[in-house]
């Protein structure tokens, strides 16, 4: 909203108000603000959970210091929520597909989390929502996100040509975008279905080839399928990976960075045209949406950390996690989401494989036997006492590893 405020005031010739046009800006000023309504306001919200007892209702697992969490509020979520939806609205251009997208997901999945946690808080019900109705509620996301970036006009990918030159309202559409630029190229919109693939040189691979060319008229039923996977598999791994305190925050905010990195890269065509990646129109806008994400992690972190004063439960982890989806499939990174999401894939395998595990002992010798002391991972180590606080630590300096990782694919090839 402030930008299209500044904007006119701009066009007045007002002074200073053509800073709102660097993303660069605007980028800082949303995680100033998502930071500061986190700290801010996080201690009001957790007083009035208390006051409506909205308190986490704990399972004794034989863990240390389990017991005492008890009570500790939850639902948390829904001021990460409005940290990351505030400053996307105050500075984002509200007309973009992608910020769009990103706002419905947050919306989207924050309502499914908020339904599962009143549930189990208010119904007393300790299962929450049905796991079929989070499912359900998964897949009409991924509908709307893979439909949408499969037809929608504006979502294309933009070749380059440095032999040729831009026209003069061709300069001034590239820097109203990104910014002043000494590099003038020609470029043309190509609508496809490509996406990157990670440490290969030619390293991009398009939906519609892997299909039989008889049935490539249905590569959106194939694109919107792997969507509907990829938001369904990384929003239930942060919702795993939600165990211990300050877990899923810290390893979210490291995602989201690395997000925002590739976001910047991917959406300014002098950046993307000397790392030879491909150029996304009009996703640098998405680098505000990413800048507020990971001050609402960081600023969530001030009351989670431990020994956390709240708790983010559904209402966050599984928006986070599909916030980080919808991210990854706009900026065509989703094949590097098992290297960026490491921590939740290795979360979501230690669940499946102790349970397919268990079963299939269980069904040849009578008795079931496990990998792992306990799953999801971090409980784990938590079973051969490690305290929670250096588990949280060393699984954020994997999760800052993958993450350079993932922006090393850019120049590993």
């Amino acid at each position: 909203m402030l930008y299209y405020l500044f904007n006119y005031l701009n066009e007045l010739n007002f002074p200073g108000a053509g800073v709102f046009q660097y993303i660069s800006f605007r980028a800082g000023m949303a995680a100033f603000l998502s930071l500061l309504i986190t700290i801010t306001f996080g201690k009001n919200l957790i007083n009035f959970l208390r006051r409506k007892q909205v308190g986490e209702s704990i399972r004794d697992l034989g863990l240390e210091g389990q017991l005492q969490k008890k009570g500790t509020p939850t639902m948390g979520g829904l001021i990460i929520i409005a940290a990351i939806l505030i400053p996307t609205l105050l500075f984002a251009k509200l007309d973009n597909v992608y910020v769009v997208l990103l706002i419905i997901a947050t919306c989207w999945l924050g309502l499914i989390g908020f339904l599962d946690d009143y549930i189990k808080v208010f119904r007393k019900n300790k299962e929450g929502l049905a796991g079929r109705f989070k499912i359900v509620g998964q897949v009409g996301l991924g509908l709307i996100v893979g439909l949408t970036l499969y037809f929608n006009d504006f979502v294309v990918v933009r070749e380059v040509d440095n032999a040729a030159s831009l026209t003069t309202s061709e300069v001034q559409d590239f820097q109203q975008e990104t910014g002043p630029t000494t590099n003038k190229v020609h470029y043309k919109d190509k609508k496809t279905t490509i996406t990157t693939v990670p440490f290969v040189k030619n390293n991009e691979l398009d939906y519609s080839k892997i299909l039989p060319e008889a049935l490539r008229e249905y590569t959106w039923v194939l694109y919107v399928l792997v969507v509907i996977l990829i938001i369904t598999a990384v929003s239930n791994g942060a919702n795993i990976t939600d165990g211990i305190d300050g877990l899923a925050a810290g390893t979210s905010g490291i995602i989201g960075l690395a997000l925002a990195i590739l976001a910047y890269l991917s959406g300014r065509i002098d950046f993307s045209n000397y790392l030879n990646i491909m150029y996304i129109p009009n996703l640098a806008e998405v680098v505000i949406f990413c800048t507020a994400f990971v001050g609402a992690c960081l600023g969530f972190l001030w009351y989670n950390a431990y020994p956390a004063q709240v708790f983010m439960g559904d209402t966050g982890s599984l928006t986070l996690g599909g916030v980080i989806a919808v991210l990854a499939l706009a900026v065509r990174k989703e094949l590097l989401i098992p290297v960026l999401c490491g921590i939740f894939l290795v979360e979501n395998l230690s669940v499946i494989i102790q349970v397919s595990y268990f079963k299939y002992t269980k069904k040849k010798y009578g008795e079931g036997r496990r990998i792992f002391l306990m799953s999801p991972l971090h409980h784990h180590y938590q079973k051969k006492n490690i305290h929670e606080a250096k588990i949280v630590t060393r699984f954020w300096i994997c999760g800052i590893l993958l993450a350079i990782l993932t922006l090393a694919t850019l120049k590993l090839r």
